[in-house]
């Protein structure tokens, strides 16, 4: 199948990008730059990297018309909710223009939950509407009402490799730069994935992608770690010390603030739809390893 990945330089993008490739898919990877070094690495696996700006459409939207589904992993910062609505315009459109249908998997993120007092959540629980990020919940059900082909995922706390823009890859910097800060509640757990195996979903999702037409599925590891204990060892790892320093979630900014929960998660669904299951069982097993790969991964000097 001919796939357009956004965020393909991304952490999870170039993941998702390379496991699509070995799977024999055709991937084209929407990249700024298509001569930047991430965006090579991806031709390396296989990978064809495309020149475009997720913000502006009218530079990526030729490339609709030569595939058949779409796996969006960029969330647009300086515009996050409406950015993902023209995404969804254009797939309308495209399909306007040859009759085709695209099939869109569309990520969202556990965060996405906020607080909602539910134990151990799945894809039927419903969001906090005053949580940070809600309104992705909301994105989910405009895309329904699309009509467009579609799975939603719903991925947990990504780690592993190198680790950029996630909470592990924080709190190894925050390590070695001397200062590491746990942001609220102390008590709080959350559900991890290993960025392999969330890579592995989407696979699995694109080989039969008709029997998963409207389905959402959580994907997550079944570890009920404390969100604290998990920082000490990561920084641990990476050769600290001293004690954690402990700060309201306010001060770390809003994602601090939408992650300042529990947010457990089942993926029982996607074991049991998808045959999907992790082979990475938990963060703690291997967090020098772990450590070692976002290090590898820094730029030298």
């Amino acid at each position: 199948m001919d796939i357009l990945v956004t965020g393909a330089t991304g952490y999870a993008g170039s993941y998702v990008c390379a496991a699509l490739a070995r799977a024999g898919h055709a991937v084209s990877g929407l990249t700024r730059n298509a001569a930047s070094p991430a965006a090579r690495a991806l031709a390396t696996a296989g990978v064809t990297p495309v020149e475009g700006d997720f913000s502006v459409p009218s530079t990526w939207r030729g490339y609709l018309d030569e595939v058949r589904a779409v796996v969006h992993l960029l969330m647009d910062t300086s515009d996050p909710y409406g950015a993902d609505q023209r995404l969804f315009t254009e797939l309308q459109a495209a399909r306007g223009r040859d009759g085709q249908q695209r099939h869109l998997v569309f990520t969202t993120g556990i965060g996405s939950y906020g607080r909602t007092g539910v134990p151990v959540m799945d894809e039927s629980t419903s969001g906090n509407p005053d949580g940070p990020l809600a309104f992705r919940f909301q994105l989910e059900r405009e895309l329904a009402a699309t009509g467009l082909p579609h799975t939603v995922v719903r991925p947990g706390f990504m780690y592993g490799g190198p680790a950029t823009t996630s909470m592990a890859g924080q709190w190894f910097a925050a390590a070695e730069a001397g200062s590491p800060v746990f942001y609220g509640d102390t008590d709080k757990r959350w559900s991890w994935v290993h960025v392999d195996d969330l890579a592995d979903a989407y696979v699995r999702i694109l080989d039969y992608p008709a029997a998963v037409d409207g389905e959402t599925f959580v994907i997550a590891d079944e570890q009920r770690l404390k969100a604290l204990d998990v920082q000490r060892e990561a920084v641990r790892a990476a050769g600290y010390g001293g004690e954690i320093a402990l700060a309201a979630a306010q001060d770390g900014g809003m994602l601090a603030v939408a992650a300042d929960q529990d947010e457990l998660v089942t993926s029982a669904k996607a074991r049991r739809l998808l045959g999907w299951a992790p082979r990475h069982l938990a963060i703690t097993d291997a967090m020098d390893t772990h450590y070692r790969a976002w290090k590898a991964a820094q730029p030298a000097g």
